[in-house]
């Protein structure tokens, strides 16, 4: 009886064993094929299927997928950043560079815009008092038998050419109806307005970009070395043109003026509002192209002559208001937040602009720094002695700000605004005079104190220093004393460029030879070429180095 229950128990677990392996066939042959509609063989208890079995033998399975195990590993699994650390670290620094890009930017903006004061207000201040010193050099010089090669110096002749557009253009503008203007762009539509504004802002960036060629036009013809009196005559049509293109500037600043007067006198203020918006289309058309240093530099500059102008123009609007209402103050609180908006939108547009740009370029905030050294150096270089150009010309050239045609336009709007009557009103007017005196001489040594201090700490000061004569040569074995594969200073040399003043128009200094012994001209012979020989005596080294001074006199 022991034997047979034994073998009987033993045929059971064999049956058992069996059927496990017959289930797990069935379920990985199923989960391979994906036949989900076909039923499995489950074993059979009491005529249904044993389910429990089956969800046991899943448990077992480890590599079943299931709705639970997913949702449980999505609830439960981890990551380390820790793994991609140069990749987060860089995206921290973008933020903090979007985080500095208002601070740095507004820092060169405030710069930017001193130096535009600063050239601005030397039209009103210095330049008056260089004309009237140029014309009493003019006339007490020949009555004193003047003897030299020059009656002027070539500033004080663009001085003169300066003051003498600035009297005709003014003169010009006097024949220009101001109210008229204002009364037929008024009559216009709101889109026909907006249009008009549009095409002014280009119009305005092409004539300050050809401007200064035909100013530097001008001012070369009238000052380069003549060999003949009437090569003079070529000054006559350059003087024309630049009298023509500084009063065709002028009337297209007083259209800008007036359409924002306009706008500021609507009632629904509905062109302010599109006016406003221009502004922030222009994010559109500059984010998402590709800027290097230079372009950005060029943007930057471009920015800090539209904000200057924009505040000339909000003056003159404010001018023109007030003039209509007598005076009143209690209006000028009304226009202040008009004023407000519109600055405001500037700053804010400039801020977005340039936080996207360098963000989508990899530009760093310390750039701005860069280009206010640059601007500075451009201050400096041109108090030296041997400065190539005036500053307000090189302002005007790295920023496209053209002070003449503004200064006209303004000189118009003050001087139809303000009644002069008496001599109290003349008396204030001295003092205003002196005022703009003291305001402008202050700005001056501030920006040039401000000046060395950004010049110095960018490492630039040795440029300054340089002979015209030594220059190429320092630059083609050490452009600068700082490693070329830093960023910083290639992008210092890059935007900093500055022209170095001809030394070819004029003649060596003529330096008599020192005698020589006979054994010193043996032996200077025995050093010199087969062919120059027979140049080696004192006579014939005197005729020559005579020769070569009039030859570049004739040159």
């Amino acid at each position: 009886m022991a034997d047979q229950l034994g073998t009987e128990l033993s045929e059971e677990k064999e049956a058992e064993i069996e059927l496990k392996k017959r289930q797990k066939r069935t379920w990985e042959g199923l989960h391979k094929s994906g036949k989900i509609g076909i039923t499995p063989e489950l074993p059979e208890t009491l005529g249904f299927y044993d389910i429990s079995a089956v969800r046991r033998e899943q448990r077992e399975l480890s590599a079943d997928p299931s709705l639970t195990r997913f949702i449980c590993t999505e609830l439960t699994r981890g990551y380390f950043l820790e793994h991609n650390e140069a990749k987060y670290t860089e995206r921290r620094e973008r933020v903090y560079t979007c985080m500095r890009i208002p601070k740095e930017l507004e820092k060169l903006m405030i710069f930017g815009f001193f130096l535009c004061v600063d050239a601005f207000l030397y039209v009103f201040t210095l330049l008056p008092l260089r004309v009237l010193l140029a014309l009493l050099r003019l006339f007490t010089l020949p009555c004193c038998g003047f003897s030299g090669s020059r009656l002027l110096q070539p500033a004080q002749v663009c001085d003169m050419l300066r003051g003498l557009i600035l009297v005709l253009c003014f003169s010009m503008m006097h024949y220009v109806d101001y109210s008229m203007m204002y009364h037929l762009i008024r009559g216009q539509s709101v889109i026909k307005l907006y249009i008009i504004y549009n095409m002014l802002e280009v119009a305005d960036r092409l004539f300050s970009s050809f401007g200064q060629d035909i100013l530097d036009a001008l001012y070369w013809t009238a000052t380069e070395p003549k060999e003949r009196k009437r090569d003079n005559i070529g000054v006559i049509p350059h003087f024309f043109m630049a009298v023509f293109y500084v009063f065709l500037h002028a009337i297209l600043i007083m259209v800008q003026a007036s359409t924002l007067n306009v706008a500021f006198n609507s009632h629904n203020k509905s062109l302010l509002t599109i006016m406003m918006s221009n502004n922030f289309v222009e994010i559109k058309g500059s984010v998402f192209k590709k800027f290097e240093k230079n372009n950005l530099f060029q943007m930057s500059n471009s920015d800090i002559k539209e904000r200057f102008t924009s505040y000339v123009l909000l003056l003159i609007v404010c001018l023109r208001n007030m003039e209509q209402f007598s005076w009143n103050p209690d209006h000028l609180w009304v226009l202040f937040p008009d004023v407000f908006m519109v600055v405001t939108s500037e700053v804010a547009v400039d801020v977005i602009k340039h936080a996207f740009i360098t963000k989508f370029n990899d530009i760093t905030a310390d750039v701005y720094s860069e280009y206010r050294a640059s601007l500075a150096f451009d201050l400096v270089s041109s108090r030296q002695k041997n400065a190539c150009t005036d500053y307000s010309d090189s302002v005007a050239r790295r920023m496209g700000f053209i002070p003449l045609p503004l200064a006209v336009l303004l000189i118009r709007v003050v001087m139809s605004s303000v009644r002069l009557q008496g001599a109290l009103s003349y008396t204030c007017v001295l003092l205003f005079y002196l005022g703009l005196v003291t305001l402008k001489v202050l700005n001056s040594i501030v920006l040039l104190g401000k000046s060395c201090v950004y010049v110095k700490r960018a490492k630039m000061e040795d440029k300054l220093f340089e002979r015209p004569s030594t220059a190429p040569s320092s630059s083609a074995k050490s452009p600068s004393k700082a490693d070329p594969a830093s960023p910083t200073s290639s992008s210092i040399s890059s935007v900093t460029t500055q022209p170095i003043p001809r030394t070819d128009l004029f003649p060596p200094p003529f330096t008599y030879p020192s005698p020589a012994k006979p054994d010193e001209e043996e032996e200077e012979e025995a050093q010199l070429p087969s062919e120059t020989k027979h140049k080696t005596s004192k006579k014939d080294l005197l005729e020559i180095d005579r020769f070569t001074i009039c030859g570049n006199r004739i040159d």
